[in-house]
């Protein structure tokens, strides 16, 4: 007997992450323990479960060297990987804070999926010709500032939330609104940045992105549900938003992005050839854009996700909260 694997998993079917997350609606009971191990050890993951990406997907020999545009990649997979390490070990508090089984079991599976984010980004700065020996400390060196200016404040806020506060549901919001909400849309852009360049990359990207949908639409069903039996709820919600949008607010993330950014900027010059017909959303070529503008697009997605996300949860009182209309 053959098991088929739902298109949201499945590697060919499956939606581009904003597609999927603004219309996909995922619930916590379908996506148990036996839907993960089926659809997505055994389906999304078939064939790509060491690397992240299929073996004919390889990393050209130029991605290998020294370079603007190697360094923009190696920036961003070894910044991904530990934030996907952090992810990993928030998450151990939601499993641990569970209301129930479903919850458990979907916490679980999301808590192994963040950790084989973390390994596959790692993996591939090893095809990038960084040595495997001594590779983590590498990662945490080229990280510190990244990891104690962003990355640290957001585990302190969702941690005090949920292990110190008790909040699961609060945790649920700030996982699925504040944090994967605002970095979710950065990925997809890293999919279609690396597509012609790293197609090894571009494949990563697209399976992390997969993940993300099922993050996204699952923990925004918890929380649409949680609402409706408990509208009590909505003003604690709401000051979490508010915390949460002026904690990033206030962290220098742009400063961050824009550095990568221009990296691969001066990087993607040196491949003119590979990129003169590429477009990297409809009508605009890659080679034509700018650092800031592809900052932007990734910011005007995140901004369009989160309005059909809430509107979905029914908490459209939220969108001033985060100053979207």
């Amino acid at each position: 007997m053959t098991s088929t694997v739902p298109p949201e998993a499945d590697w060919n079917e499956a939606p581009t992450l904003l597609d999927g997350a603004m219309n996909l609606s995922l619930t916590v009971e379908q996506c148990d323990l036996a839907y993960w191990l089926g659809a997505v050890a055994q389906g999304t993951l078939r064939g790509r479960a060491e690397t992240g990406h299929a073996p004919e997907a390889g990393t050209p020999a130029y991605m290998r060297e020294p370079g603007a545009l190697r360094d923009a990649l190696v920036m961003e997979l070894g910044y991904r990987s530990i934030a996907e390490e952090k992810a990993t070990r928030i998450l151990a508090h939601y499993v641990a804070q569970a209301p129930g089984l479903p919850e458990l079991e979907f916490y679980t599976t999301q808590l192994v999926d963040e950790a084989r984010h973390a390994m596959v980004f790692r993996r591939h700065l090893v095809e990038l010709g960084m040595p495997a020996e001594g590779l983590v400390d590498e990662v945490a060196r080229m990280s510190a500032d990244y990891t104690k200016e962003i990355l640290e404040p957001v585990e302190e806020f969702a941690v005090r939330t949920v292990r110190d506060e008790g909040d699961f549901i609060g945790g649920v919001a700030i996982f699925t609104i504040v944090i994967e909400g605002v970095l979710a849309p950065a990925a997809e852009l890293s999919e279609r940045k690396w597509h012609r360049l790293d197609p090894a990359a571009s494949e990563i990207a697209r399976g992390a992105s997969i993940d993300e949908i099922r993050h996204l639409t699952v923990g925004s069903d918890i929380l649409r549900r949680h609402l409706a039996a408990h509208p009590e709820y909505r003003p604690r919600l709401l000051d979490i938003l508010r915390r949460g949008r002026q904690l990033w607010d206030d962290l220098p993330e742009e400063a961050y992005v824009l550095r990568r950014e221009e990296l691969f900027q001066e990087g993607m010059q040196r491949h003119r050839d590979l990129l003169d017909d590429y477009e990297v959303w409809p009508g605009r070529r890659l080679l034509d854009t700018t650092p800031r503008e592809r900052y932007a697009a990734a910011e005007r997605w995140t901004d369009e996700m989160a309005v059909v996300r809430l509107n979905h949860m029914g908490v459209p009182e939220a969108l001033p909260v985060l100053g979207l209309t």
